[in-house]
């Protein structure tokens, strides 16, 4: 059996894979250097149906993951030979979808004797801050925004965590998603949301929790339901309303919050560093507002690229290389998890998150 502790290396190359939702991706990295990284999404079927449908996209992967896998090696110029392990997201996200990933994964690693790592694909999006900037040490303030987690994050060390702040009930990408089908948006949302705000004006009155209210933890469900009556209510009227101002208003309230969490979390924690990481941090008005409130608060921002704010295998190899340094492998029993919460690794007692 292989040993991979005895044969840790200082910049290993690994192999990352990630099936969670609708992107199947491969990534090579050595070290925090990204030889490559792709991904084959089966985002445009999936709009066909207003949003992911499971079966779909669990054959979507069974069909490309070979395929992207043999892409990774070739654009990053090694062979399969090369490469020291395997990190794969085991959760969380489309059981069936991981599965794909995870089962693919086994069998590489086992076939050539390499450790495979499992990765919690939350802990991947935090991660993806150190391929912008190998660098970056802790601490830090990290703001976590994606689809199914919103969660202000005070960064100990690459393994240890403490919870300043979370969504208590949606996440600020789940609204995204909702309030872009109220506007008659197609999937995915979140894109559309800020591509429609931009020909609109912040002027309709949305709820909003103002800095300090409620310590560090959101709440968008007010903000979603204040937006899906504001326009049934102008329907049931037979008044007219402007879409681009609905959705330049919801966002601007749902993202300034987040900034002034962030940077509210930083001051406090008396780091000089931010970092974010998840899909909304793709999003061009949340960036520029976190430019901005970080420039004015004298804090260095480290912002991946936007291409590693969505789900993709660079992030997961890069989480995958912090669970390497710790020595923590993964056996071939491995399975998928459709949910697991955001402290979750196969952890060892250093690998923890404190609240």
């Amino acid at each position: 059996m292989y040993s991979p502790i005895a044969d840790k290396k200082k910049n290993p190359i690994i192999l990352g894979i990630e099936s969670s939702c609708d992107e199947t991706a491969a990534a090579v990295i050595r070290g925090r250097e990204v030889l490559s990284n792709e991904i084959a999404s089966s985002a445009d079927i999936q709009a066909l149906y207003g949003g992911v449908v499971p079966e779909i996209a669990s054959r979507a992967h069974t069909d490309a993951i070979a395929k992207v896998v043999e892409k990774a090696v070739k654009n990053a110029g090694i062979t399969y030979e090369d490469i020291d392990a395997v990190a794969v997201t085991y959760g969380a996200g489309l059981l069936g979808a991981l599965l794909v990933g995870v089962s693919f994964a086994k069998a590489f690693a086992f076939a050539l004797n390499k450790p495979l790592i499992a990765v919690n694909h939350i802990r991947g999006h935090l991660s993806a801050a150190y391929l912008h900037e190998p660098s970056l040490k802790p601490p830090f303030v990290t703001l976590l925004a994606s689809g199914g987690h919103t969660a202000v994050l005070y960064t100990k060390t690459e393994a240890e965590f403490e919870i300043l702040g979370a969504t208590l009930d949606d996440a600020v990408g789940e609204a995204f998603d909702k309030v872009a089908r109220v506007l008659g948006l197609k999937y995915p949302g979140g894109p559309n949301i800020e591509k429609l705000a931009q020909e609109g004006k912040a002027v309709i009155p949305m709820p909003k929790m103002l800095k300090g209210a409620g310590g560090y933890n959101f709440s968008y469900s007010g903000l979603k339901t204040a937006v899906i009556n504001y326009c049934h209510t102008k329907e049931q009227k037979g008044e007219a309303y402007n879409k681009a101002d609905v959705a330049c208003s919801f966002q601007s309230s749902a993202l300034d919050v987040l900034v002034e969490k962030t940077v509210m979390g930083a001051k406090e924690k008396n780091v000089s560093c931010v970092t974010a990481g998840g899909g909304v941090v793709a999003n061009g008005y949340l960036r520029e507002a976190l430019k901005k409130a970080c420039d004015k608060a004298g804090l260095k921002l480290v912002l991946p690229e936007k291409r590693y704010c969505t789900d993709n295998a660079a992030m997961i190899a890069s989480e995958g290389l912090v669970q390497y340094n710790l020595g923590n492998f993964a056996e071939m029993t491995l399975n998928a998890k459709a949910s697991i919460p955001l402290s979750a690794t196969l952890s060892t007692p250093q690998n923890t998150i404190r609240k």
